[in-house]
């Protein structure tokens, strides 16, 4: 089958209305403010920490939300227990929102893509253990620019089966939009494939970079509908560089670029429960600093951008 065009993607669109895009999602109690402060371990990847000494640092900051990613919690798990996470955490006072992981569950080739299921599974299954009830999907195995261009019918279908998966773990896949991807890389595309798998579980994991980056900006951003947004990476970006020139490195802490930060939050906001917003930056500066300072800055600049809200 042949990708559907622009034309014919907004106009499967179109018919969806905005207030009842992916409908049937649970209700949840509300916390207390609009969103829940929350840091990706990506922003202190360079310092190599280890699980719990990148939970130790993000505790230490203020953050009581994080998002792991999946290869690091593996790495924890060759010598300990879930259990053992689990009470650490406790200690901690963290809760696990999201995790990070890499399953190539979106490709077209039946025996790689049945390994990402595999894979995806096993890692799910971790996640439930210590307590993680999300994990993002990008279009991993699909994002290089060789790659072939995956029938977006196709992509909601392997995206269903991830939910399905979701269900039977307790953990549901955040379908992800990757700014640079050969495929998904557009709001247009993430969103069409999450209303096409026809699934409640449905929900979408954007990010402000991504959404520059692949040129797709923010004014459909309301088109998508609060219930689909649990989890929103938020980061910032320089003024110098165009979408063509900026890459994962180049992101910023929020309010040192030029992103339309504050009218993307008044979007997303949601008043039936708080968005989980998730600071995720790759910048070799920060690495290059002590995490406890890089974490301190980070809980500072999110508390600043959502003043206010």
């Amino acid at each position: 089958m042949s990708r559907l065009s622009r034309r014919q993607t907004l106009a499967a669109l179109g018919a969806i209305p905005a207030t009842s895009f992916l409908k049937n999602l649970p209700s949840v109690k509300p916390k207390s403010g609009p969103f829940t402060l929350c840091l990706n371990m990506s922003t202190i990847r360079g310092q190599k920490l280890g699980f719990i000494g990148e939970l130790e640092a993000a505790s230490k900051a203020g953050f009581r939300s994080v998002e792991v990613w999946v290869g690091t919690l593996q790495d924890y798990l060759k010598t300990n227990t879930p259990a053992e996470a689990r009470r650490r955490l406790a200690d901690l006072g963290i809760t696990v929102e999201n995790a990070i992981g890499f399953a190539p569950w979106i490709v077209d080739d039946a025996a790689a893509r049945q390994k990402g299921l595999d894979q995806m599974k096993l890692e799910m299954e971790q996640l439930a253990q210590i307590g993680c009830k999300r994990v993002a999907t990008p279009p991993i195995g699909a994002q290089n620019a060789d790659a072939p261009i995956i029938d977006l019918h196709r992509a909601a279908e392997r995206y269903r089966a991830l939910l399905d998966l979701g269900q039977q773990t307790g953990v549901n896949p955040q379908l992800e939009l990757w700014g640079f991807s050969k495929n998904l890389n557009r709001l247009s595309e993430v969103m069409y494939v999450a209303a096409e798998a026809n699934h409640p579980n449905a929900r979408l994991l954007l990010d402000v970079y991504h959404l520059y980056k692949g040129g797709s900006g923010i004014t459909a951003l309301p088109m998508v509908g609060k219930p689909a947004i649990e989890v929103f990476h938020v980061n910032d970006y320089p003024a110098t560089l165009t979408p063509a020139q900026i890459t994962d490195a180049d992101r910023v802490y929020p309010g040192d670029g030029v992103a339309p930060l504050r009218d993307i939050l008044k979007i997303i906001q949601n008043p039936a429960r708080p968005v989980v917003l998730s600071l995720e930056v790759f910048n070799k500066n920060y690495y290059a600093q002590p995490a406890d300072q890089v974490t301190k800055t980070a809980y500072q600049k999110i508390q600043a951008m959502v003043a206010g809200l």
